[in-house]
């Protein structure tokens, strides 16, 4: 992994397309190692999460590309890469398991980024009904030992009005569902880090059975 996090410090100073240009063999490499990354993470994550069921790394890996039709800042590309497994890709509706590798902010995270009204609604519902067992994940001993709680991201200051009395009203005031966990670069060059994914992957598997859950009801 020590070639992808050198790739990215070096496009960091090098944010221009004719500087990727020249690099581009370079880059199709890095993306190349990643890519067998990803595909044996999936390997690993169907093995006890047969939910993700038989997506592929292409369907899974974001763009280098930026987006910058609403952006200030005009440099091209990202400085990191990232994938999200999950059924159906990068472009699901669905919880997955994410890994983002940048030089000095490369973390794994999961769950659901901002799911959409409908989604939410749902999710919602899920908490209402089953507050206690939803508690009961996020304060589990070795979830605690990993996550730091729910992203506080996007947070509501009180609870949807139909929800008002609630007992357990603070679990509803997030709109994103996600945990995530800080990859130090000596954790990302390391061997065994594939392992060290697949467990941190492994013990956020219950917040993603209980988004499944409410999602597919």
């Amino acid at each position: 992994m020590k070639e992808i996090l050198d790739f990215f410090s070096r496009i960091r100073e090098n944010n221009n397309r004719e500087w990727f240009d020249e690099n581009r063999t370079v880059y199709q490499l890095v993306r190349s190692k990643f890519a067998g990354l990803v595909s044996e993470l999936i390997t690993e994550i169907q093995s006890f999460d047969s939910s993700v069921g038989p997506v592929q790394a292409s369907d899974c890996i974001f763009r280098i590309n930026r987006d910058i039709r609403f952006s200030k800042d005009k440099t091209p590309y990202k400085t990191n890469i990232g994938a999200f497994i999950a059924r159906g890709g990068r472009k699901t509706v669905f919880p997955g398991y994410y890994i983002h590798l940048e030089p000095g902010g490369s973390f794994a995270a999961g769950g659901m980024y901002m799911p959409a009204p409908p989604e939410l609604k749902k999710i919602r519902q899920e908490i209402y009904f089953n507050a206690s067992e939803f508690r009961a994940l996020l304060e589990a001993k070795n979830f605690k030992k990993l996550f730091d709680g729910l992203s506080a991201d996007a947070v509501l200051k009180r609870p949807p009005r139909e929800y008002a009395g609630f007992s357990d009203a603070d679990l509803l005031l997030y709109k994103s569902f996600t945990v995530s966990r800080p990859l130090p670069d000596a954790v990302v060059t390391a061997s065994g880090f594939k392992e060290h994914l697949a467990e941190t992957f492994r013990t956020m598997k219950p917040l993603n059975d209980f988004l499944n859950r409410a999602l597919d009801s």
